[in-house]
């Protein structure tokens, strides 16, 4: 079957873009679950102390110390003690030793992120909490009051830290340490806090003389709280793995609780510009959680009842649980300077070496010539338009020679149009059209490779517009407030797609001056129905998306003007009526 090469085209284009649309729901990078390592016979690596009998054999194991005597230790009232930096504002509260806030500080500029669902934590929990076995146990090392106490970065032998209480805001670097002890059971957290969006962690609970395993949690979902309900769980994911071989989980695909074993050296949770993951110290002995937890918010109904994404860092050993916590932005430049960098947290996908250049592109643009990324993306595509404007002149020049054969090709389909696709005389059918394209010097698939070469230029810089950070809540034109958000222009009670509408016009006029290879009217009226199914799929995409689709149309436009004026199309030729194995 003789298929017309730009109707493949054209549904080839259809189905990229409905792939990128759907690209983020359907399309999870998850592999099997990793089988855990066989255990194996170890000894513990602790060093004793000064003064402390040596084993007497290689093997011979050394017990985890924990303090003989445990002093009460307890506050009287819950309070909140602040760290404030200069990217971010952290929260923490006395009772539990949680994290009630962590605010990110900067992107945009001047503008404040807050990261924890504060309703849903109020239900389910708040970050930093802990999860024991012994659920008397949990109950009480996260509802007793610990006695908080800082020094300056660094951590202080006991008795030389300073006691925090509320009303003061502390300025990285700074070491705070957060104990409760009843006598009997001990629980300590104890934070480090330097310039940058990291942060060190140590959480340890014993029981008697013995350290208990702990589970370190960060419930309620992660993410910017201001979005709407209908985005809340929709970009919402966890992420885990090794640097550079990372899984994401969409939030709508974990129905039951997911451990997932070790090795990792980071795990944690993410939204579409920020993330918060734990990298721990000890990556062979963590293992990850991932569950989905029910709430029910006041102003809710039961079908709107959301089930945020919550996330816990287990540790397996009984022993302190020693991780570094980043929370903050999926921007390039910090993602990098972290060590080990974590810029493979945003996933250009599969075209990344054309993603990347273009996203630094953009971001030159923006620099050094322009500094508003909706003008940006505009010259970049323009730029981008005018290197392929020789392809696309190949590619006319190759519709136009079909087009001028168009009517031979149709008539040798007729004559064949009642015979089944496995039909032997259908490949007679084949060597008859191709003899006709070998005749008149033409290449079927001159016209379809210049414009496929396009699709990886189309993929990535969908991924630059709908991942790049910067373009959140960038400003273009009038109503045009934000490129990472769809376009709407409120008229009258209205909401109107301008940039949507504004691009389907084009579409459309592009669509009628360009050549068609095909002669076939129902081919054609299906061809001018594209621009409408292209609408469609970028109704709801991000208007810097859309912008760049409507700036592309606009140049191609003005280019196929040009071609037509210099490269009127040729005649048809006339059918030949030869007589054919078909009529026989």
């Amino acid at each position: 079957m003789n298929l017309d090469q730009e109707k493949r085209v054209m549904i080839a284009f259809a189905l990229s873009i409905g792939m990128l649309v759907l690209y983020r729901l359907y399309v999870a990078k998850e592999p099997p679950p990793q089988p855990k390592k066989a255990a194996a016979v170890t000894t513990a690596t602790t060093q004793p102390g000064p003064g402390a009998p040596k084993a007497t054999g290689p093997t011979a194991p050394v017990a985890p110390r924990a303090p003989v005597a445990m002093p009460v230790l307890q506050g009287t009232k819950p309070e909140d003690v602040v760290v404030e930096g200069k990217f971010y504002r952290v929260t923490i509260s006395t009772q539990g030793a949680v994290v009630k806030s962590w605010v990110l500080k900067g992107y945009p500029k001047g503008e404040q992120v807050e990261t924890v669902n504060g309703p849903a934590c109020d239900s389910l929990g708040y970050p930093m909490s802990l999860d024991l076995a012994d659920s008397e146990l949990k109950t009480q090392v996260n509802q007793g009051i610990y006695v908080a106490k800082a020094t300056d970065g660094r951590p202080a032998p006991a008795g030389h830290e300073s006691e925090v209480h509320s009303g003061t805001t502390l300025s990285p670097p700074v070491a705070l340490t957060f104990t409760y002890s009843d006598g009997k059971v001990q629980a300590k957290k104890q934070f480090s806090f330097g310039a940058d969006y990291l942060a060190k962690v140590e959480v340890s609970v014993i029981n008697g003389q013995n350290y208990k395993p702990v589970e370190v949690t960060w419930p309620g979902g992660f993410g910017d709280q201001m979005l709407t309900p209908s985005m809340f769980e929709s970009i919402r994911q966890g992420v885990y793995g090794s640097i550079g071989d990372l899984t994401t989980v969409a939030q709508g695909k974990i129905k039951e609780p997911r451990t997932i074993p070790g090795p990792l050296q980071l795990a944690g949770l993410e939204d579409k510009f920020f993330v918060a993951v734990f990298l721990p110290d000890s990556p062979d002995q963590a293992s990850f959680r991932l569950a989905r937890q029910e709430w029910s918010p006041p102003d809710w109904t039961e079908k709107q009842k959301p089930t945020p994404l919550g996330a816990s860092l287990v540790e397996t050993q009984p022993k302190a649980l020693d991780f570094r916590l980043f929370v903050g932005p999926k921007a390039l430049d910090v993602l990098k300077s972290v060590t080990p960098p974590l810029d493979s947290l945003v996933d250009f996908g599969w075209f990344s070496i054309v993603a990347k250049p273009l996203f630094m592109g953009l971001r030159y643009i923006h620099d050094h010539w322009i500094h508003n990324y909706g003008w940006a993306i505009v010259l970049l595509t323009l730029v981008i338009n005018m290197a392929m404007f020789p392809l696309k002149i190949k590619s006319l020049r190759s519709a136009q020679e079909m087009q001028k054969v168009a009517p031979i090709i149709k008539g040798i389909q007729d004559r064949y149009k009642n015979y089944k696709f496995n039909d032997p005389r259908k490949q007679k059918m084949n060597e008859e059209v191709m003899k006709v394209y070998s005749e008149h010097g033409i290449n079927p698939l001159g016209s379809c490779l210049p414009m496929l070469l396009q699709l990886p230029f189309l993929y990535g810089f969908y991924r630059v517009l709908d991942l790049a950070i910067e373009l959140r809540h960038a400003h273009w034109i009038w109503w045009v407030s934000d490129l990472s958000a769809p376009d709407r222009l409120h008229v009258f009670g209205f909401s109107v797609p301008v940039l949507v509408i504004l691009m389907t016009i084009a579409s459309f006029l592009l669509q009628r001056m360009t050549p068609m290879a095909t002669a076939d009217p129902s081919q054609q009226r299906m061809m001018m129905m594209m621009p409408l199914v292209f609408a469609f799929m970028f109704f709801r995409l991000p208007s810097g998306m859309v912008l760049y689709w409507l700036t592309s149309s606009v140049v191609q436009l003005l280019q196929q003007v040009f071609i037509n004026r210099q490269m009127p199309p040729p005649a048809p030729l006339p059918i030949a009526r030869k007589p054919a194995e078909a009529r026989r």
